[in-house]
């Protein structure tokens, strides 16, 4: 039980000393600079942080790993004699009380973040170069309407209509728009500003990607979908259950979308607009802690499927990303133990960015293995004890062959 003084810890650190490193367990406390410079390195560095790696006074660090209990991802060794201000896990719901600024640069510093690191993973698992502008929606609607997935072609016919009025397909929707009707049951078209408790029937869509956004969403009960059309494919990126919270990059930075979120099962939302949100910070700061733990889970699992982009196995990175799973859900690794994860083969292949004929390759190879197999279109395991053993022998694989050539070129 904390009382209700925030009595923060100041820590001094000399020229060279390492602070965190990467890798270490139970991180339970990161740090604000108040005095010196810091570097950020990674072993694996896929891509160089938005700024740079080099961190001075009220920059922080170890907050993704800290707020996500996860292990540290990075490691931060002091360029000059620094000081810093350490504040324990259990401190920064008290800390957002005393002191909102500092929450907000966090969370604001943490959505930039995630989409600068959303957008080199796009670039480098699904080859996508630029973010799409708002006439993307008609180009979504097409790929639903081919699916037959008519409440989700529906809903971003309607929002192509509202948000690009003169865009070159203006007629075709409109035509698409009023033959899909009849067959669809979109809900919230237009949002409801009143209205914050919104019940969405399984298959309708919360928001579509690349269109504007002013609300961010807490699941209250059953699941959502987040997913992209990338290259005429959905690609699922996550499953979503209640308690989480999405949308968020919207609301903070006031960009577009960049996914879609579709009602998974018969979900019910908290619909949270920018003014509920500011006053929030100050109100309800186990909300604001909250997310700040759901952004630093993101960010911990995109820096994980970077490295995964560096596999150059196809097998071994679909092994380490039903590792990377695990270690998301935190699923324990016991022998023996079972586990069904909540997608199917051809969702992990694009998961992973994978073109099918390799995928699909890689997948027999992975389903040879008797431990695992597909049940009802998910991935069942036998035993997740074999996935972490496969997953670091390819993982030492790749570093045996990435020192080789480094030997080669010295």
């Amino acid at each position: 039980m904390m009382n209700n003084s925030l009595q923060l810890s100041m820590v001094n650190f000399n020229k060279g000393a390492y602070i965190i490193v990467e890798g270490k367990q139970k991180a339970d406390h990161f740090y604000i600079i108040r005095q010196g410079k810091i570097r950020i390195s990674k072993e694996v560095e896929v891509v160089e942080e938005e700024g740079g790696n080099v961190l001075g006074p009220g920059d922080f660090f170890g907050v993704v790993s800290t707020m996500s209990n996860h292990s540290h991802i990075e490691t931060a060794q002091a360029l000059t004699d620094v000081a810093l201000i350490s504040v324990h896990r259990e401190q920064y719901g008290l800390l957002i009380e005393k002191n909102s600024p500092i929450a907000m640069k966090i969370i604001e510093g943490f959505s930039r973040r995630m989409r600068y690191l959303d957008e080199n993973l796009a670039r480098l698992t699904l080859k996508n170069e630029s973010a799409p502008g708002p006439d993307h929606l008609f180009q979504i609607a097409e790929y639903y309407v081919r699916q037959s997935q008519y409440n989700l072609a529906h809903y971003c016919y309607h929002q192509y209509l509202k948000f690009v009025p003169d865009g070159e397909q203006v007629e075709t929707a409109r035509e698409r728009l009023a033959k899909v009707e009849p067959y669809s049951s979109a809900v919230f078209l237009d949002g409801d500003q009143e209205q914050f408790t919104r019940e969405y029937p399984k298959g309708t869509m919360v928001f579509a990607e690349s269109m504007p956004g002013k609300e961010l969403y807490i699941i209250q009960k059953g699941s959502v979908k987040i997913s992209k059309i990338v290259n005429d494919n959905e690609v699922m990126l996550a499953v979503l259950k209640p308690g989480d919270i999405f949308g968020e990059m919207s609301l903070i930075e006031n960009k577009p979308r960049s996914a879609s979120a579709i009602a998974y099962e018969d979900a019910t939302l908290l619909a949270v607009n920018r003014e509920n949100f500011a006053r929030m910070v100050q109100s309800q700061p186990q909300i604001i802690a909250r997310l700040t733990t759901l952004l630093a889970e993101r960010i911990w699992f995109i820096y994980k499927q970077l490295a995964n982009t560096l596999l150059t196995d196809s097998v071994g990175r679909l092994w380490d990303a039903l590792l990377i799973q695990l270690e998301k859900q935190r699923v324990p690794i016991r022998s023996g133990e079972t586990h069904t994860f909540d997608f199917g083969p051809k969702e992990l292949v694009n998961m992973v960015g994978m073109p099918m004929d390799e995928g699909n390759a890689a997948l027999r190879e992975v389903l040879k293995s008797t431990k695992v197999k597909a049940v009802d279109n998910r991935i069942f395991v036998a035993d997740v004890d074999e996935v972490e053993k496969q997953a670091k022998y390819f993982r030492k694989m790749q570093r045996i062959e990435r020192q080789r050539r480094e030997a080669k070129t010295r």
